[in-house]
């Protein structure tokens, strides 16, 4: 399977005639896949984020949130033009589109929680959207370890095992604290029981997820990017 990556893109970068179209479109597609991928990440978080809690993006309505999460759909869907008669990748890459399909799907609900915070049911499925965000993150990792393991470049390969089960494992913790954290927030009796250190405890909890979520996301991104400048790098040869 590496030898086979390996060959397409060292036949892209051997001078050619008659350069294979279809190869090319396909690794065409790949850039354009991981730089909407690498873009995408912090634009849905910032927007989600946003349409959740601010005001000045009331206007808007659901477009902004929905076109972050689209960018996110189309780099994926570039991405399946790539190889694919690889079973595995194209397994990874098919539960990535199938979640971020659920986060569109959940994505109506920050707006609606921003105009109508009381209701409970829209704060149960943000807090669901939450968690597929974090599962498909977790995911995404697992289709650059498939597509690093398709590349020629040895350190690539090295550093997208080693980096992408270092994410899982902290999206992993990351999900077991959340829950812990809703669970204090939702337990009066531990709120009592701590009394004035139940604040303390309350926004320590939010900052420490809030850099826990920030630490896998930003180790997500520098891979895209360095997968990226190897493909680019293998066609075009090194700068």
């Amino acid at each position: 399977m590496i030898q086979s990556a390996g060959g397409l893109i060292h036949n892209a970068c051997v001078p050619d005639p008659a350069p294979n179209a279809e190869l090319l479109r396909s690794l065409g597609q790949l850039t354009r896949g991981l730089s909407a991928l690498f873009w995408g990440l912090p634009a849905a978080l910032i927007i989600c984020a946003e349409t959740l809690r601010a005001d000045w993006l009331k206007p808007l309505g659901l477009v902004p949130a929905l076109a972050a999460l689209g960018l996110l759909f189309y780099g994926l869907l570039q991405l399946g033009g790539f190889q694919k008669q690889e079973r595995p990748w194209r397994a990874a890459l098919d539960r990535a589109k199938l979640l971020c399909l659920v986060n569109f799907g959940f994505c109506p609900f920050l707006y609606w929680q921003n105009k109508m915070p009381a209701q409970q049911f829209f704060n149960a499925a943000v807090l669901m959207l939450v968690l597929s965000a974090l599962v498909f993150l977790f995911n995404l990792n697992v289709v650059l370890r498939q597509l690093g393991a398709m590349l020629p470049d040895e350190t690539l390969r090295n550093e997208t095992r080693l980096f992408t089960v270092l994410n899982r494992w902290l999206l992993v913790g990351l999900v077991l604290l959340a829950a812990a954290y809703v669970l204090f927030l939702h337990s009066d009796s531990w709120q009592l029981a701590l009394g004035g250190l139940a604040d303390w405890l309350n926004r320590l909890g939010f900052w420490a997820l809030t850099f826990l979520s920030l630490l896998p996301l930003a180790l997500t991104m520098a891979l895209l990017w360095k997968t990226k400048e190897v493909v680019l790098d293998g066609v075009f040869g090194p700068k």
